[in-house]
């Protein structure tokens, strides 16, 4: 089997079909909908959440069995079935249309796995074993959540801003001068609700050639790393 190629796709207007209404299914339309796609399902019986999404008019519901023809004009489709003979149907529609599908649980019928995901504010992170093993992918989702490394998703509405000020300014900014900025001081800023302090702060580290943290340069790192890294290498070795 190839590798697959991990991308996030933006679904926001798409038609996204989903094929099957039990509880599987219901945990995929959830996802679907902080997408923004525009949902149909296609099942003779729903859960009572598809139902209440269906009658609140977030998505469409057709009450009845798969027929040829339902994937037009869809971008996505997902089956959710447990009927392997009706999956390898909507398979074969989706491979004749170029419809992006995948089936719950048999790869086969894929031309894309959906990962497991780990979510903090704005950062996501998605977890594939390239569908060797559902469960391991599972396993490390639940680890990642109670990583502490997960914190550092905190910083991505500081970074936003900090990067946005610095296209207005006109910089280029070393890539390895954005990592030495990123520090637990502006961190601690970000998660005490002090927002604007940690974008000054870190406009300060990439933007003053002066700081003596940091490499004079801004477009280009020196030839040896800046303090602030060689302080982090040091605390790496120092927790080995």
């Amino acid at each position: 089997m190839s590798d697959y190629y991990p991308v996030y796709l933006n679904l926001k207007g798409r038609r996204c079909v989903v094929f099957g209404g039990g509880a599987v299914a219901e945990d995929k339309i959830l996802k679907l909908q902080t997408s923004g796609a525009i949902i149909s399902v296609i099942s003779p019986d729903v859960t009572p959440v598809i139902q209440s999404l269906s009658e609140q008019g977030k998505l469409d519901w057709q009450p009845r069995k798969y027929q040829p023809g339902d994937l037009a004009g869809a971008f996505m489709a997902i089956a959710a079935t447990n009927n392997r003979d009706v999956n390898r149907c909507i398979f074969e529609e989706a491979e004749e249309s170029g419809i992006l599908l995948n089936v719950v649980d048999d790869p086969v019928f894929c031309s894309f796995i959906a990962p497991a995901i780990v979510r903090r504010g704005n950062v996501t992170l998605a977890i594939s074993t390239g569908g060797a093993s559902p469960a391991l992918a599972r396993k490390l989702r639940e680890s990642l959540e109670e990583s502490p490394a997960l914190e550092w998703a905190d910083l991505a509405s500081v970074m936003s801003r900090v990067r946005r000020e610095v296209r207005r300014m006109g910089l280029s900014i070393d890539r390895q001068r954005w990592q030495c900025g990123i520090t637990h001081k502006i961190l601690k800023l970000a998660q005490a609700g002090l927002e604007d302090e940690a974008v000054d702060s870190l406009l300060e580290d990439l933007t003053n050639p002066d700081n003596r943290e940091m490499c004079s340069e801004l477009d280009r790192c020196g030839s040896e790393p800046c303090a602030l890294l060689r302080q982090t290498q040091v605390d790496r070795v120092g927790t080995t």
